[in-house]
This record gives structure tokens, C-alpha cells and sequence, in this order.
């Protein structure tokens, strides 16, 4: 459906503005009133990453006018497949400013804000309080939840995007015209239950055409042309190369966005709403978990372990911790692991970080493995301390 203008127009162009956005000028449903009215658009992004770079890179070509990005992370070596608003010589420097950078490179005449800071419901409010659009490009279920909250909460409409491997989505959520995301996914779900890019992996050039969408999406519901994707979301397989378009109906039972709302303020911890470790993997990690310096003492003393890798088989090939075996996480699952397992050594699981490894500490403890235990932070921590020589992904 069609939706007016979010924004006002700038009251004038600058001859600069424009000679630099003249393509636009002559598009009859954009003109010189959709120019101006992206000049005087305020866009925040959330997450200067895989979805975040092209969504900044081509939201400060578009001519947005106050274009902010909020990330607390650094830019990493292994961000550059598909991180490409930086480059080889901003690693190790943090991503809001590097992204900062690349932004004021491509169109000085906007002015870029940046919250080098990590969003949390204490600061979330009032940082979305000073723009008119959100553009999500979170990768994690809780900021995902948080951010559909504030935006809610302060009637603001937010473009999201979602990618994994081949396959991504996209979707305008606005309560005052549409569903919110809760009306989506009322749940988030289980924990271990859907990968994370750095578990699973995306193809680099998936978040461009996420990113792309999700501006596309963003300049329409600003300058009021086109249909939005507001109650549609739009599924792409890059495999396939297929779009579909699933139609998604406001939840008049959503607990948000409903008839009688039950939240009707932040919640105080997203991370347990979404669990993202189970509370019987909490559990069993409690007083079971190891550091990697104490795995590679317990090797060079001969302690008799039996180390076992749960990750997938294309990130063993990655790189491993010297002596474990590659029984991955969906055999622990299905019970298929548990035969595999020694009695007569002590169980030292390890994934990527140590989530996975927390969830099938659980099982293996469950099974009679009472002295199990599983290495926090996994291969990531085995390479900063113990072996720095190997690659991390």
C-alpha cells in the first residue's frame, strides 16, 4: 500500500545538490520534492557490518541528509568478504568510524553521526529519538527484539533485513500502518536453533542485495513513492535467484503492537528473552568449563581426554585444536555422539566460541559424562592464547 511522505522537504537544493543528484531529479516520482525530502531525512543505522555497509554506502549517495551508525565493534580481517564500506587498513579500527569515513568519502555534503557505543535499553531511546527512519542490520534475536521495541514504542517505522548463507529477507515494520516484527516472530527462537552468520557463514555479496533492498525500501517510505514492503516480506534465494513475497498481517493479539498490549515498555534483558544459551546449558557450563591455556596443560601432561570438536566439517577444515575429533553438533542432538564417546577418558568439548559446546556439555552431562567439560570461548580463545599462528574466521 501506498504511504505518505515520512518527512518534509529541505526548503532548497545547492547548486552542488544538484549537479550530484540530478539522476534523481529527473525521475518524475522522486523530483526535485523527493530530493529534498531525503535532504532532510534523518537515518540511523543500526550495525555498520554486512548489512550496514551498502545500506550507508548507498544512503549517503541517495543524498540522506543526517545519516548516523551506531557499532561497537572493531573492524576485523575476517569482515572484509562482505564488510565493504572498509578496507585493509581500517583493521582493528572501530567500525562506526571507520564506516564514518568511507560515508563522508562518498558524499561530503551530508552530515554522519556517530555513536561508537554498544546499543542497550538504556541508551536505545534516546539515540532513536533523533532520527526519522532505523535501517536494522543487527546479526543477534535481542537486538533484533529491542530494536522492534523502541521503534514501536516512539512510532517510528524501521527497515530490517535478515541473511544467512544464500538466503536473505526484508521488510518495512511500521505498528502505525502495518505488522511490527513481533507480529512476525511473537518468539524468538530456541537457543542453537538457527546459526549465526559467523556459525553458518553468508556469501559475501548476499548482504548487497539485502542492503540494496533495504535502501530501496528506506528512500520510498521517506519520500512517500512506491508501495513499502509494510505487511509483506520479501524472501530471496540467491541459489535459486528467486523472490517471493509472503504477505504478513498486524497480530491484533501482538503483545506490543495489539489491541491490549502486555509490553508496554523496554524489557529489562533481552538476552535472557531470547536465550541465547539455554538455561541447561548455563547450567551444566557452571563449574565445568575450562580455559584453552588449561586444555593445552592437561595435553602436555598426557591427562587422558578425549577432546571433540562440534562444529561443522567445512569450519574444521578452518582450523582445529591439535588431537580433537570432528563430531558435530546435530549428532549430539540426535544421540548418535553418545556412543562414540569413550567411558574411560574425561570429555573436553569445544566449538568456534563455546556456545554450541555449552548446549552438548548438556547432553553429554545428561548421559552419565558427570566429569564433562567444555572450553570457553572454544577454537577463537585456543588461538589467542595458545596459538596465535592459526587462522581465525
Amino acid at each position: 500500500m501506498s504511504l505518505p511522505p515520512l518527512v518534509e522537504p529541505a526548503a532548497e537544493l545547492t547548486v552542488d545538490e544538484v549537479r550530484r543528484y540530478s539522476r534523481h531529479l529527473i525521475i518524475p516520482d522522486v523530483g526535485m520534492a523527493g530530493q529534498k525530502r531525503l535532504k532532510n531525512a534523518k537515518v540511523l543505522c543500526v550495525g555498520a557490518g554486512g548489512l550496514g555497509s551498502p545500506a550507508l554506502l548507498y544512503l549517503a549517495a541517495a543524498g540522506v541528509g543526517t545519516l548516523g551508525v551506531i557499532d561497537f565493534d572493531v573492524v576485523d580481517e575476517s569482515n572484509l568478504q562482505r564488510q565493504v564500506i572498509h578496507g585493509q587498513s581500517d583493521v582493528g579500527r572501530p567500525k562506526a568510524e571507520s564506516a564514518a569515513a568511507s560515508v563522508r568519502e562518498i558524499n561530503p555534503l551530508i552530515d554522519v553521526v556517530v555513536h561508537n557505543e554498544v546499543l542497550t535499553t538504556e541508551n536505545v531511546m534516546e539515540v532513536f529519538s533523533g532520527y526519522d527512519l532505523i535501517v536494522d542490520g543487527t546479526d543477534n534475536f535481542a537486538t533484533r527484539y529491542m530494536v522492534n521495541d523502541a521503534a514501536v514504542l516512539l512510532g517510528k517505522p524501521y527497515v530490517w533485513g535478515s541473511i544467512y548463507r544464500f538466503d536473505g529477507q526484508a521488510s518495512v515494520f511500521w505498528a502505525e500502518h502495518g505488522p511490527c516484527y513481533r507480529c512476525l516472530y511473537p518468539e524468538p527462537p530456541p537457543p542453537g536453533m538457527v546459526p549465526s552468520c559467523a556459525e553458518g557463514g553468508v556469501l559475501g555479496v548476499l548482504c548487497a542485495s539485502i542492503g540494496s533492498i533495504q535502501v530501496n525500501e528506506a528512500i520510498k517510505v521517506l519520500t512517500g513513492i512506491g508501495e513499502p514492503l509494510v505487511g509483506r516480506l520479501m524472501i530471496y534465494d540467491a541459489l535459486e535467484m528467486t523472490y517471493r513475497s509472503v504477505k504478513v498481517r498486524k497480530d491484533p493479539e501482538c503483545v506490543l503492537c495489539g489491541k491490549n498490549p502486555t509490553v508496554t515498555a523496554l524489557l529489562e534483558d533481552y538476552e535472557a528473552f531470547c536465550g541465547a544459551v539455554s538455561a541447561e546449558a548455563q547450567e551444566a557450563a557452571s563449574g565445568s568449563t575450562i580455559t584453552a591455556a588449561e586444555l593445552k596443560s592437561w595435553q602436555d601432561a598426557g591427562e587422558n581426554v578425549y577432546v571433540v570438536d562440534v562444529r561443522e566439517p567445512n569450519e574444521y577444515e578452518i582450523v582445529s585444536i591439535p588431537g580433537a575429533v570432528l563430531i558435530p553438533k546435530g549428532e549430539f542432538l540426535n544421540g548418535s555422539a553418545l556412543e562414540r564417546l569413550p567411558q574411560d577418558k574425561r570429555i573436553v568439548l569445544h566449538c568456534k566460541s563455546g556456545a554450541r559446546s555449552a548446549e552438548c556439555l548438556a547432553i553429554v552431562k545428561n548421559a552419565g559424562f558427570a566429569d564433562a567439560v567444555h572450553v570457553g570461548g572454544g577454537v577463537l580463545s585456543w588461538i589467542k592464547t595458545v596459538d596465535p599462528s592459526l587462522p581465525a574466521y
